[in-house]
């Protein structure tokens, strides 16, 4: 499936804004994605497996927050990392 990479992340993926993952669940499209840019998970999920504060994950147009959240084959996948200043 289709992944589109934040900005911010994109030195993980060879500055590639897409790249392709496998998984039935965003837990399982995560992982793949780790396998092959390693550290990018990290960036994403914290040590308790949970999304970062700061990054949303968009099943096509839904906000997912839940990572067992099932995908299918040809879900589009957005990750997106919020932008804080003073």
């Amino acid at each position: 499936m289709d992944v589109r990479i934040p900005t911010p992340l994109r030195s993980y993926t060879g500055e590639r804004a897409r790249v392709t993952a496998v998984g039935t669940t965003v837990a399982e499209v995560l992982a793949d994605l780790d396998r092959q840019f390693p550290g990018l998970r990290f960036r994403v999920v914290d040590e308790q497996g949970r999304l970062r504060q700061h990054m949303k994950v968009f099943v096509g147009d839904e906000s997912v927050r839940d990572l067992t959240t099932p995908l299918d084959a040809d879900a589009e996948v957005t990750l997106m990392q919020a932008l804080s200043g003073g």
